[in-house]
């Protein structure tokens, strides 16, 4: 009578033992996941700001590209100093604006590819394989 409690016990330990493995691993997913939204947050703030910063840039090129008009009309090397500065600022300004559109397009498999990519990884081990052997 002493065998069937104590395969009971072995039973229960591992019951305990394979929830504590699927409690583990959830516990690792959800860290990997949350490592994922810091760096997707961290990529989307940096390209916003690129994008504000490339937006202010434009901005003045359009200021001085207008002033540029105004003075076209006047005489002296004014002219080429608000030419160039416009070109720069907007130049600079479309430089921004492209590495953050660059940067918000993301990486290759979209947003948590690597949660993803493990959670497949996962279900596959998980699925019965077809028997290799003839039999018992």
């Amino acid at each position: 009578m002493s065998e069937p409690s104590g395969a009971g016990l072995g039973l229960f330990d591992s019951l305990k033992r394979a929830f504590d493995s699927l409690l583990q691993l959830g516990q690792i997913r959800l860290e990997l996941l949350g490592t994922e939204l810091e760096a997707e947050k961290l990529r989307l703030f940096d390209a916003l700001w690129k994008a504000a910063i490339g937006l202010l840039l434009l901005g003045l090129a359009a200021v001085l590209a207008l002033g540029f008009v105004v003075l076209l009309l006047w005489d002296g090397y004014r002219l080429a100093a608000i030419g160039v500065l416009t070109l720069l600022f907007g130049g600079a300004g479309a430089w921004f604006l492209a590495r953050a559109r660059k940067q918000l397009q993301g990486q290759e498999g979209g947003p948590f590819a690597m949660s993803l990519g493990e959670l497949r990884r996962d279900r596959a081990n998980l699925q019965p394989r077809p028997d290799k052997g003839g039999g018992l």
